[in-house]
């Protein structure tokens, strides 16, 4: 099974705008040097939950950096950009990255967001649905124009192309049946979990995915990632605090998921919401978190559950210093990682 860290570039407390890219930057190196197979990068806009707007610009950034780490997007939001643009910065950053580029692709889901930007989401799967007819067609490396709902333009050539043809691997984020039917259809790699989304959600997860997919062969062409909050310690006294870091994400999703998002002065304020999960819950259905041999067994439990070749470890949530997630890598990189690379779990 391959791994990866997810960077979403959050500060709950308005940390130094530079310091959140340099420790992102250090965790990349990091993860590269330990022997992380890739890292993606979050897009989000207009509030201290996520700082990254553009993710395949640091994509490139990363890449730069790094000497063999593959660099991607979870997600580029589709629907918030034209197509032609997002084709273009695709191609760009495989090119420059030297072909290390993996591309998720999303239709979003936070009104917040949206609004400012002058979208809406009850558009968002339309745009989302059009716009990869569009990316697709761009990578075909052949002229081409488009008359659809949302974009219409006459004959039209991208430049540059990428290094990976016809372009890098396509990955979709699938929260919903629909999403994961549409990706299944397309034939484009699944990402799925997160914060919020219980293990027995994965699992139903797992069973649209497969009834959208009856052939066998084609399922085997498909890969399936899943991502988690992730901390790995032998002093389990952290535990406590650690779950409370990892619940501020869980607040600040789950409201703008909900279009409850309270941004104060362009801090997102973590909201509580009814009847949320114990700590002893989260750490049984929801996060990868505790010693080592804890977080093998959760890890084992979700390839058995979401069928997944692919799994996105998320080091760096809440408030958590450096210090704690290079020291969360390491023990992963140390007594996790190489059971995973062995294929034994």
């Amino acid at each position: 099974m391959e791994c990866g860290t997810f960077l979403l570039l959050q500060s709950p407390g308005g940390q130094d705008h530079a310091e959140v890219f340099a420790r992102a930057t250090e965790m990349t190196q990091a993860a590269d040097r330990l022997g992380f197979d890739s890292v993606w990068c979050a897009e989000h806009h207009f509030s201290t939950y996520g700082y990254l707007s553009r993710p395949l610009m640091f994509s490139q950034h990363l890449a730069a950096q790094t000497e063999r780490i593959r660099v991607g997007s979870a997600v580029v939001v589709l629907p918030l950009h034209h197509p032609l643009v997002v084709a273009e910065e695709i191609a760009t950053a495989d090119l420059l990255s030297g072909g290390r580029l993996d591309v998720g692709l999303g239709r979003g889901y936070q009104k917040y967001e949206f609004e400012r930007l002058g979208h809406t989401l009850d558009e968002s799967r339309e745009r989302f649905d059009e716009s990869v007819d569009i990316l697709l067609k761009a990578f075909e490396g052949k002229p081409f124009a488009h008359e659809g709902k949302y974009y219409c333009f006459d004959e039209t050539s991208i430049f540059p192309m990428p290094v990976q043809r016809p372009h890098p691997p396509f990955w979709m984020v699938g929260q919903s049946p629909e999403s994961i039917v549409a990706t299944a259809k397309r034939g484009f790699n699944l990402i799925s979990g997160g914060f919020g989304i219980p293990i027995e959600r994965l699992a139903e997860f797992r069973q649209t995915f497969d009834r959208a997919v009856p052939d066998p062969a084609q399922r085997d062409s498909i890969r399936v990632s899943t991502q988690r909050p992730v901390y790995v310690t032998h002093d389990e006294s952290e535990l406590p605090d650690i779950v409370e870091q990892a619940r501020w994400n869980m607040r600040v999703t789950l409201s703008l998921r909900q279009g409850l998002a309270r941004v104060e002065h362009g801090r997102a304020v973590a909201i509580p919401f009814d009847e949320e999960p114990s700590v002893e819950d989260l750490l049984d259905r929801y996060f990868v978190v505790g010693t080592p041999d804890t977080c093998i067994a959760k890890i084992k439990q979700l390839r058995e559950v979401m069928g997944i070749d692919h799994f996105n470890a998320n080091f760096w949530f809440g408030d958590l210093s450096q210090r704690q997630i290079l020291k969360s890598m390491n023990l992963f990189a140390e007594e996790v990682l190489p059971l995973m690379k062995s294929g034994e779990i």
